[in-house]
């Protein structure tokens, strides 16, 4: 790859290196440079722009990571679509994530330009919490390193594995001594109780009995004989030794210790034992606080499925420090914005409340395209796509409409003031949205050819930590619809008026739009559009 300044004149078809104001528009770096954009920069006066050109052995930095996310992503993991150079990993399912970290380690030594960060190997994730992200550093990679990568992040098997919880009912017994408090143990329970229920299991049944070896042996025998798993002991006093009195007990009632102690801090007084393929775990007394602690690792693995070896434990100490990490991260200042390490909750809104004047008196929103009203093939591209809820904004002969949507799960809301214009309809489609969605994709029901793919390639794209808050489709250099918009514009579209849409905040925030380049023209046609080209054809 070639990397330096050129002319306008030989920049056509080169990936612009950095950003640039030309005209009133931003050219975003990572713009591969259309033939309007070479006269555009003309207009505006460059001598010259920064530019990188491919080598026949380069892969383009969304190729290349795209490829290799696909090539990382085991069961559970699902990849994302890639984006100025960046793919990122998502789990299907809350649970623990398996990594090679030795393979993780050999694809990041191959070529400085390609670059894997994950989590923590074992780390507890969420559902649609990221998990790993793929950046290809320059704009393109090396082939070869490429499928060296590929090599390595495939074989034997994917490098990426996430473990589903599966529900547990487990059994817990808790010791008392003579002075010991009942409201004590009660807490301690409630404790262990969001900890289990937090992971998809429950605590069935708890036996209390005295701090005494013969008891808990009898205890834990009637939990495994109805058949509970795991098996927790919370001893009223801290085990101090193998031979004391929990790790007795569980002995005497034909259990094995297989380990004690572990490197992490708090909870270096866990206790793993085993009675035949029931895990049996003697709790530390920082299991009683709802604080993270060593048991809260051997849990997790445990409840999804892992079995947990004295070998994995003894290697817990890198990151086995817990006691100075906050549980909260601090909130930045100035208004916040979701963290990008978890999947963001898009809605879709379809505006569906115009009056088609320039159809006659055809609704074009209820005629058939290839079968399927117009309007129902744009909610079914959105039902399909990666988001959260989809409501449908109606007006204009509001019962047809509703008739072509049939039976489809979506919202419905009538504007009653669409004849004042497209901004009513977007302003009422936002007032029914969730609070808790991230942003919302802008959707026209007069666009048939718009899939699910279009919507996800913006869902992919949108990040606003990176400033990309406004993801607006483009084709040769044309921006199109849908256009996703971040929450935090919500309220200025809020006050909006007439009938040019949110749009006419563009210019507004030309810094936070992020222009996501579509593999087809499906983003620029609507219905009339269709219709006037279909005519020019026959005509011609």
């Amino acid at each position: 790859m070639t990397f330096g300044p050129v002319a306008p004149d030989e920049a056509e078809g080169t990936v612009l290196a950095h950003s640039q104001k030309v005209g009133g528009a931003t050219f975003k770096k990572g713009r591969i440079l259309s033939a309007d954009d070479v006269t555009a920069l003309k207009e505006a006066g460059f001598q010259e722009v920064i530019v990188a050109r491919y080598g026949p052995e380069d892969v383009p930095e969304d190729e290349a990571a795209r490829e290799l996310a696909a090539a990382l992503a085991g069961p559970g993991i699902r990849a994302g679509e890639a984006f100025t150079g960046r793919a990122n990993l998502f789990a299907d399912a809350d649970g623990v994530i398996e990594i090679d970290r030795h393979r993780l380690d050999h694809i990041n030594i191959v070529d400085e330009a390609i670059t894997l960060a994950t989590l923590e190997p074992f780390s507890r994730v969420s559902a649609d919490q990221m998990v790993a992200t793929v950046k290809i550093i320059p704009f393109a990679a090396p082939r070869g390193s490429l499928d060296l990568a590929l090599k390595r992040g495939g074989e034997p098997g994917p490098l990426l594995h996430l473990h589903p919880f599966k529900p547990h009912r487990a059994g817990l017994v808790a010791t008392r001594l003579p002075d010991t408090k009942e409201s004590v143990l009660d807490k301690t329970r409630a404790v262990l109780d969001e900890r289990l229920n937090g992971m998809g299991s429950e605590i069935a049944r708890e036996i209390r009995c005295g701090h005494d070896e013969r008891e808990v042996s009898a205890a834990v025998t009637e939990l495994l004989t109805a058949g509970l798993s795991p098996i927790l002991v919370f001893g009223a006093s801290a085990t101090v030794d193998r031979r004391d009195v929990v790790p007795a007990g569980i002995e005497l009632s034909g259990g094995e210790i297989e380990h004690f102690g572990m490197p992490v801090d708090p909870g270096n007084l866990l206790l793993l034992a085993t009675h035949g393929q029931t895990p049996v775990i003697g709790l530390p007394g920082c299991a009683r606080s709802p604080k993270l602690n060593g048991f809260d690792w051997v849990l997790a693995r445990t409840l999804a499925g892992l079995t947990v070896e004295p070998k994995d434990i003894m290697l817990m100490g890198a990151g086995g420090l817990l006691k100075e990490i906050a549980t909260r991260p601090q909130p930045r200042a100035g208004k916040p914005r979701k963290s990008t390490s978890s999947a963001p909750k898009i809605a879709a809104i379809l505006l569906a409340a115009g009056t088609s004047t320039r159809m006659g008196e055809v609704n074009k929103l209820t005629e058939e395209v290839d079968g399927s009203p117009m309007v129902a093939r744009v909610a079914d591209a959105a039902l399909t796509a990666r988001v959260s809820k989809v409501v449908v904004v109606t007006g204009h002969e509001r019962e047809k409409v509703e008739a072509a949507l049939g039976p489809r799960n979506v919202g419905l809301i009538q504007n009653l003031d669409y004849d004042q214009g497209l901004s009513t309809s977007l302003k009422a489609g936002i007032a029914a949205l969730p609070d808790a969605v991230d942003g919302a994709v802008v959707l026209l029901g007069d666009m048939p050819d718009v899939t699910a793919a279009h919507i996800d390639r913006l869902i992919a794209a949108f990040d606003p930590e990176e400033g990309r808050a406004i993801c607006v489709p483009t084709w040769e250099g044309k921006r199109g619809n849908p256009v996703l918009w971040s929450a935090e514009y919500f309220e200025e579209i809020q006050s909006l008026t007439g009938d040019t849409g949110a749009k006419q905040l563009f210019a507004a925030h030309a810094d936070e739009i992020a222009e996501v380049p579509m593999p087809d023209d499906a983003t620029l046609k609507d219905i009339d559009l269709m219709t006037s080209l279909e005519a020019r054809r026959k005509r011609d």
